[in-house]
């Protein structure tokens, strides 16, 4: 196996999550190590089955290689693939053929894809591929999905911090898939908060990924019962695991951008339980 780094996280219940300390918090939902050098890095959750992982290829290319809680020959024999560059400019080759991602740009990759290799077209200003993964149970052909091509939709206001520009891209009418759904969110500058109101959706779990934060800044984001609510500061290039049962929100220092990606049995982007604001406990 090539520079491969994985970790196992197990599912935690509202019951016991109440009890946690800060450490045992981050312990469990944050996800600090990604995007380190020439190492592909993978935590396989037991929410469903889901997993999220960085790719930085610089001295060399970083091929996708089955890790052993997979118990496949190949990572994708059962299991399709969303990527998401954050880094320089890079490629992704699937069996053959070259997927150029620049930028904000993502690829879909789908199940029975055997070899997948990153690189990056410059060491100096290496790609950083931002990786989800989740079970899948038909092979839908791999496409690409610049953030021009993505579905765009704004919300929120100036007035209440929350003005922002969200990129569906790996979802329904772009990308058609399993149950893999990723996109971006950008904050407008002076905007700090994230899906606000808070929401939950019970039917599916969802993962965020935190960049675009500025030196000396960091986001704070609330996780749990609307009426029992925790918070995890964050770094730049750091997620954050949330259960099904958790709101997820975020607000920062400064503006930034997030990535959001989800698995369950519902692709209905919008079902969701919104909690009003001032029910937040």
């Amino acid at each position: 196996m090539n520079n491969t780094i994985y970790e196992t996280r197990y599912a935690n219940g509202p019951a016991s999550v109440k009890h946690y300390d800060t450490k045992a918090l981050r312990d469990e939902f944050l996800i600090h190590n990604l995007m380190q050098s020439d190492t592909i890095i993978w935590v396989y959750t037991h929410y469903d089955r889901y997993m999220v992982g960085s790719a930085v290829p610089i001295k060399k290319s970083l091929t996708l290689e089955a890790i052993d809680p997979l118990k496949a020959k190949n990572f994708l024999d059962r299991r399709e693939l969303g990527a998401i560059n954050v880094g320089g400019p890079g490629s992704i080759n699937v069996d053959g053929t070259t997927y150029s991602l620049g930028y904000k740009d993502a690829l879909y990759i789908g199940k029975d894809s055997k070899n997948v290799v990153f690189n990056s077209d410059d060491a100096n200003n290496p790609a950083r591929f931002y990786l989800n993964s989740a079970p899948a149970h038909h092979a839908f052909p791999t496409k690409s999905v610049t953030k021009e091509q993505a579905k765009k939709l704004k919300l929120g206001a100036m007035e209440t911090a929350n003005a922002r520009t969200v990129y569906q891209m790996i979802l329904s009418g772009v990308v058609e898939t399993c149950q893999l759904q990723m996109g971006m969110t950008e904050l407008k500058p002076g905007s700090v908060w994230n899906t606000m109101p808070a929401h939950v959706h019970d039917r599916r779990m969802e993962i965020y990924f935190y960049f675009e934060i500025p030196e000396e800044q960091a986001v704070c984001h609330f996780m749990g019962p609307v009426n029992e609510t925790r918070h995890i500061w964050m770094q730049n290039h750091q997620a954050v695991i949330s259960p099904p049962w958790s709101i997820h929100s975020g607000s920062g220092t400064s503006n930034y951008t997030f990535i959001w990606g989800m698995a369950g049995e519902n692709l209905d982007y919008s079902d969701m339980d919104t909690a009003k604001i001032t029910e937040l406990k």
